[in-house]
């Protein structure tokens, strides 16, 4: 009687009749149907904090991107996936190991080795050296090396994608920080106007040409401006605070920081609508789309999973019994062959497996589909505000000289008798509130050009080397 061995052909039908089809169920959005249509958008420097003109700004950038801990965090992911690539990558080479066994043993005298042997204590030994070489005959370790050179790849992009949003928030913080100095400064000049007030109005007092009313009315005016310097003391308190944790450091880092030189104004290479390369310059899409790509090959490698598995392994050693013995030359052995495994029944374990990887799949793309979606939004809200906070500057200058204009009157109707101290209580308090607003705004404007480099990702660039 004689055994046949089925042919890999026929192992290749057997096994892939039983892959189950799985199809995903999630498609990625296509940016044709987001209505990108715009120019490509103007070229942004990787350092393009810098235009702002402040290097106290430059140098906490520095200093952030270099010791933040969410940056350290990014890193040790990019270490752990490169090292899940060199191992995939090991996977398809031969392994070479070497096995030594050397125990005190009683032979059974009833069993098939005879006396005198048996039934005595002896050392049984072996040494064997073995080879196993995976021939990965239907691509299954070179799917699970695609995917993990795509998650390397995704994680070199978390890295780049949390440096830009570090240092976002360092600018932006930083610019917090001009606005609590330029809202304190405003305060202090308005404190100084309204002590002079307060003076003369107590001398006016003292000359029975005031009355306790307008004393009354000047203090009011007067602490006014000192709350306002208050909370402009305690905002710049908390952002210095805030730089310092970003940099990672602690209150001696916030200490340091001086008063800043930032140009609030600087104009920066900004689109006027949302630009059709927008997807391709944002690093955390791009990472999206790495972690699909290594979805997929994750999912190749489960339906590969159904197919043989064929290995080449050999080994040669000594096998002995008897110290002695170990060492003779007849106390050699060998062989090699293939090995091949094809899966038969697993109560379902391989579905699961193809399911799942499926489903990673879906989660995958369904990401990415949202990251698309939030994306286009943060452009096309930051260039509405952009535009937005430039209208409301200019009207709130045309405030500011209005309520500038109407004290320089008042003033002179009060130093002619024409009108009373009190009268200018009402316009002062508005005039204060107004340049408060103007320099919010200012703030607020620079704030989102900012947010909308952000959201065009910065300085990076999809043709960057990638770790």
């Amino acid at each position: 009687m004689t055994t046949k061995i089925l042919p890999p052909a026929a192992l290749l039908l057997l096994a892939g009749c039983a892959v189950p089809a799985s199809p995903p169920a999630v498609q990625a959005v296509a940016p044709a149907s987001l209505g990108l249509t715009g120019a490509p958008a103007p070229a942004i420097a990787d350092n393009w904090w810098t235009g702002f003109g402040d290097p106290q700004l430059d140098r906490i950038v520095a200093e952030a991107t270099a010791g933040n801990p969410t940056l350290d965090a990014a890193l040790a992911r990019i270490a752990q996936a490169q090292a899940m690539l060199s191992s995939r990558r090991a996977d398809t080479g031969p392994d070479v190991s070497l096995d030594a066994n050397e125990q005190v043993q009683r032979l059974s005298g009833r069993y098939i080795i005879p006396p005198p042997y048996g039934g005595s204590v002896r050392f049984v030994g072996t040494t064997q050296a073995n080879l196993s070489w995976n021939l990965d005959l239907f691509g299954r370790q070179k799917a699970a090396i695609a995917g993990a050179r795509a998650s390397a790849e995704a994680a070199a992009l978390d890295l780049a994608a949390a440096r830009l949003a570090i240092a976002g928030s360092v600018v932006q913080t930083y610019i917090d920080l001009a606005r609590a100095e330029a809202e304190a400064t405003i305060a202090r000049r308005t404190i100084a106007t309204r002590q002079q007030s307060v003076r003369l109005v107590a001398i006016r007092i003292r000359n029975r040409l005031a009355s306790n009313l307008q004393a009354t009315a000047a203090q009011t005016l007067l602490a006014q401006a000192q709350s306002a310097l208050v909370r402009a003391e305690g905002a710049r308190a908390l952002a210095v605070n805030a730089l310092a944790a970003l940099a990672g450091r602690g209150p001696d880092y916030a200490a340091a920081i001086v008063r800043t030189t930032v140009q609030l104004d600087a104009a920066l290479p900004l689109p006027a609508q949302v630009p059709a390369d927008l997807l391709a310059r944002r690093p955390d899409i791009a990472a999206a789309q790495a972690r699909i790509a290594a979805a997929a090959a994750g999912r190749q490698v489960a339906r590969r999973a159904f197919y043989p598995n064929v290995n080449l392994t050999a080994l040669a050693g000594f096998q002995a019994i008897g110290l002695g013995n170990l060492v003779s030359l007849d106390a050699g052995t060998a062989g090699a062959g293939p090995a091949i495994h094809l899966p038969l029944f697993d109560n379902g374990r391989l579905k699961a497996d193809l399911a799942g990887a499926t489903a990673a799949l879906d989660l995958a793309t369904a990401d990415y589909n949202d990251r698309v979606i939030g994306a286009v939004r943060d452009a096309a809200d930051a260039i509405a505000l952009v535009a937005n906070l430039a209208e409301q500057r200019a009207r709130t200058a045309e405030v500011v000289r209005g309520f500038g204009e109407t004290n320089r009157l008042n003033a002179i109707r009060v130093a002619s008798g024409l009108d009373s101290k009190l009268d200018l209580v009402d316009n002062d308090v508005r005039l204060l509130d107004a340049q408060l607003t103007q320099a919010n705004l200012a703030a607020d404007a620079a704030r989102q050009r900012v947010a909308l480099v952000l959201a065009l990702g910065g300085g990076f660039s999809p043709q960057e080397p990638r770790r």
